[in-house]
């Protein structure tokens, strides 16, 4: 990664067309006008963060749930006792789409303020046809609407309705959301919570296999509360992405550096269950392009890249310019995006973030604190 001092960055409709030395920039490219240069003298100017996997989309309120984990109940008796993902699949249900759409335009609005300029959000809080697609239109729509990019991904297999046995759930997704939310055309991606009591690497092949042939790409919930094989079911069938990897293995590893595959780390929600977190420096040793993301949802209530860069060096020994690349470039790479997203190179949108620190270390080094000043999005001024 490049750090460039006494810098300047010069766009034109929305992309980046010149980066370098501040006289050699204005002399090519001199301001038109008075207001048409920004001066950030004395402060840190990045490529806009990419959150590369979230459940922003959501409804209901989850808090005391915290405090259940705090007094040392477990995800999955919480999960068991109809709370979790279930006890938010309540709630979304009987939202109609005006509400969700208002209740993830209000979470990009704080993401946005903390320098995320694309997100990928997930359905999976439906866990039927209808509401499935209202959660993808609801995802859709807020794209048309927000500065923020909106990458939509289908997780009709997130959790099994309660009641329902697993194997005729896969039945319904294969059969009838998958159909469905190939017809409309809303999802880019489809992903699947493959672990240990929710659904079998079989069950979970069969899923993303069915949503490759309607044109879904494939992602994968991986290795986050037990090994069971679903990073090399991630790396098998061709994933972009294997996200989690908290129980990953060296061969888990290896096998996605040979097949492709971003491996995604998700601090925030080992910081929030209280569990170790992902080995970062075994892949970093591989030299796999690793990501990170906030995982926001309402079990890991954080919007902030900032604050998930510094977990990853508090946390996994990153450092904050591995952390600052994971949150860039990489997360661009986890979702499949042109090979200049996430960057500050000639040709890349410009989706600039200027903080008020002079370097991108104080991006994990203020921890707790938003040092993100302004935002801009294809080159237009989004925030500050």
């Amino acid at each position: 990664m490049e750090t460039i001092e006494n810098a300047a960055v010069a766009v034109e409709d929305g992309t980046v067309v010149s980066v370098g030395d501040t006289d050699d920039v204005t002399e090519e490219h001199p301001p038109s006008a008075a207001d048409a240069a920004y001066d950030a003298a004395g402060r840190a100017v990045l490529p806009g963060f990419v959150d590369p996997h979230t459940h922003a989309l959501f409804a209901g309120d989850r808090s005391d749930e915290f405090e259940a984990k705090l007094r040392g109940k477990s995800y999955q008796e919480i999960l068991a006792q109809g709370g979790g993902i279930l006890r938010t699949v309540d709630a979304v249900r009987t939202a109609d789409e005006d509400t969700l759409l208002a209740n993830l335009l209000s979470q990009l609005d704080v993401m946005l303020e903390h320098g995320t300029t694309t997100v990928e959000v997930k359905s999976g809080y439906g866990l039927d046809t209808g509401t499935e697609l209202r959660m993808l239109r609801a995802i859709d729509r807020a794209d048309d609407q927000h500065p923020v990019d909106v990458v939509p991904t289908f997780m009709g297999a997130h959790a099994v309705p309660q009641g329902m046995d697993t194997d005729d759930y896969v039945d319904e997704v294969v059969e009838e959301q998958l159909p469905a939310v190939a017809e409309q055309g809303i999802a880019t991606f489809c992903d699947v919570f493959c672990e240990e009591d929710v659904f079998s690497v079989a069950q979970s092949r069969r899923v993303l296999e069915t949503g490759m042939a309607h044109g879904l790409t494939p992602k994968v919930h991986a290795e986050e509360l037990a090994h069971i094989g679903g990073t090399q079911l991630a790396a098998e069938v061709g994933a972009t992405s294997a996200d989690h990897l908290l129980h990953s293995t060296e061969a888990d590893v290896d096998a996605l550096v040979d097949a492709g595959v971003v491996p995604v780390l998700l601090p925030g929600t080992a910081f929030g269950l209280g569990a170790e977190y992902a080995d970062a420096g075994m892949m970093l040793d591989r030299d796999a392009p690793v990501a990170i993301a906030t995982d926001f949802n309402p079990n890991c209530h954080s919007h902030s890249m900032g604050f998930a860069q510094s977990l990853a060096c508090v946390g996994m020994g990153m450092t904050p310019a591995e952390a600052l690349l994971a949150s860039t470039h990489n997360a661009a790479e986890a979702l499949d995006l042109p090979a200049r997203h996430g960057t500050l190179r000639e040709g890349a949108p410009a989706d600039l973030v200027v903080l008020d620190a002079p370097s991108f270390v104080h991006v994990p080094y203020q921890y707790g604190v938003n040092v993100v000043e302004t935002v801009w999005k294809d080159g237009d001024r989004v925030h500050g």
